[in-house]
């Protein structure tokens, strides 16, 4: 929930004539106040076919309060800071999202092999000027607030939940001059006596994959990895929701996977209740076989909470378990070795900005410590850091410190106990 102000009015963003101030607002060219911080911060009117939409200014979400639904973190919070601008540019006319996107969604000719498994994938290469895989699924899951937890949301995120916010975020934004949605596939949930509609759903949403162009037009496809599994050419992949979809690999592919993401798959091996989550590009054969181009991947816990260690998913688990509000740090073209905060607190009082947390993991390397020492120095933001060898300890305060009662004059002092 939030409150704008337009001049003297105060208006919600649940109202039901929220749409006619949006309206004389964007015909006026006026800048509504949101009311998350009493001095207000600044917004803009965008108007999205017949409706008009309220956004936050470029470059404003951390002046914002970190329990606003308008807030972005600073610079050592994520990693969105080294792509803002560049490879994420937000349109003030439409209140859409451009993006640029560092892989191809076209083939020319026939496949050809993957770079060895050895070398370090360009899925995650620190470059701010476009988009990786990894990077687009960490936008859309930023976009979607899929990294953002309150205690209201404990048990009400399934798949549908997940499916329905990425979609919306991907409506949004626009890749390679189309609508990103348009060039999207996440699966539907699966209902057994649906089974039949739900595939011939599939099959319209891909039908422009089967052009008999000589540039083979290629998809990107996000879901979740239910099993790897070998076949009479190579290997595949079976997604969650797509029990009769097979992703085809070839071995190459298959092996780089298993190498450059060989911490994700022995975290997801070892945390049951974990989801690992696939973003890839897809093309499909004459006979209507998919096939994969491209492929990255990404942990998240039961909630759906993207995490990169045990540590941070312990964080993650202690956060929760705490009922705390919280955003969780998306790394995007951010080199892996780069410090970031796990999360920032959205709810300390004394804090309206945010408390920044972060992980001092065991084994660092002397650089990487001094690089950790060095972000939370310079930033403006609190720091709270756990060093992961030792007993996680006690996260700051989500209540206004109360005065102590005026004691009675009848009262004994508390030396007296």
């Amino acid at each position: 929930m939030a409150d704008y102000r337009f001049d003297d009015v105060i208006v919600a963003d649940d109202a039901h004539d929220l749409q006619s101030y949006l309206s004389e607002a964007h015909a006026a060219k006026v800048r509504p106040l949101c009311l998350c911080l009493p001095t207000g911060v600044p917004m803009y009117v965008a108007k999205a076919g017949r409706a008009f939409i309220i956004k936050r200014m470029p470059n404003s979400g951390a002046a914002h309060s970190a329990d606003c639904s308008s807030y972005q973190p600073t610079d050592e919070i994520s990693g969105m800071s080294q792509v803002l601008g560049e490879a994420i540019r937000e349109n003030e006319e439409d209140g859409t999202t451009a993006l640029k996107l560092d892989f191809s969604l076209s083939k020319q000719g026939a496949r050809t092999a993957p770079a060895p498994s050895g070398q370090q994938s360009d899925t995650v290469r620190a470059d701010g000027s476009k988009l990786t895989l990894r990077s687009t699924l960490h936008y859309l899951w930023d976009a979607a607030e899929l990294n953002r937890w309150t205690p209201g949301m404990s048990g009400k995120r399934t798949w549908y939940v997940v499916r329905s916010r990425l979609l919306a975020a991907a409506e949004r934004s626009v890749a390679k001059g189309a609508p990103l949605s348009s060039q999207l596939y996440i699966p539907e949930s699966f209902v057994g006596d649906q089974a039949a509609q739900i595939r011939q759903r599939r099959i319209s949403h891909m039908a422009g994959l089967a052009s008999s162009q000589k540039a083979r037009k290629l998809m990107i496809a996000i879901g979740e990895i239910k099993e790897f599994g070998t076949s009479r050419g190579g290997f595949k992949i079976t997604a969650k929701h797509l029990p009769d979809f097979p992703l085809m690999m070839e071995e190459a592919i298959y092996r780089r996977l298993r190498t450059r993401f060989a911490n994700e798959l022995e975290m997801w091996n070892s945390n049951e209740s974990s989801h690992l989550m696939f973003i890839a590009t897809i093309g499909l054969s004459a006979s209507g076989v998919a096939s994969i181009e491209a492929i990255a991947v990404m942990l998240v816990n039961a909630n759906w909470l993207p995490f990169e260690h045990m540590y941070d998913a312990m964080l993650l688990d202690a956060l929760t378990m705490q009922r705390r509000r919280f955003i969780k740090g998306m790394r995007y073209n951010l080199a892996e070795a780069k410090p970031l905060a796990c999360a920032v607190l959205s709810d300390v009082p004394l804090h309206p900005n945010g408390v920044a947390l972060y992980i001092r993991k065991p084994g660092l390397e002397p650089h990487e410590e001094a690089e950790l020492d060095e972000l939370t120095e310079q930033s403006t933001m609190p720091a709270w850091i756990w060093s992961a060898s030792e007993e996680l300890p006690r996260l700051p305060d989500n209540v206004l410190k109360q005065e102590p009662p005026q004691m009675r004059r009848d009262e004994p002092s508390e030396s007296a106990w």
